[in-house]
């Protein structure tokens, strides 16, 4: 059975990279949100094994959605993704407990790494 991952990022050509990247893993995208408001309503319906969140977006951005859904979901499973990348953003990114960042443009074996990893 395929693992569950659940992409929140404010542009759906990232979902279709990502998903063009998981094809023949052990992985598969089980939803795609738009914003952070969209994951966290949506989080328990899709129950996702991990999720891959864009740090940047409107509304809420995707620190703000992590640390809400690892607040109420003990078992949630996060993977930063931004195309910036600065020390300050980076301790932010593991102070909040993630289990990783990745830098745009995504490349399959970083991306299939960090799933493992933060599942394992």
């Amino acid at each position: 059975m395929k693992k569950r991952v659940m992409v929140v990022d404010d542009s759906r050509m990232m979902e279709l990279q990502i998903c063009k990247l998981l094809e023949g893993s052990e992985f598969e995208v089980a939803a795609y949100c738009k914003d952070g408001e969209e994951a966290i309503a949506r989080y328990e319906e899709v129950r996702p094994d991990v999720v891959t969140m864009d740090i940047i977006m409107p509304g809420i951005d995707g620190l703000e959605t992590a640390q809400v859904l690892m607040y109420e979901h003990d078992e949630a499973r996060i993977i930063m993704i931004s195309s910036l990348a600065d020390d300050e953003m980076l301790q932010e990114v593991y102070g909040i407990g993630a289990q990783g960042v990745l830098f745009k443009p995504l490349e399959r074996e970083a991306l299939l790494g960090a799933l493992r990893k933060a599942l394992a």
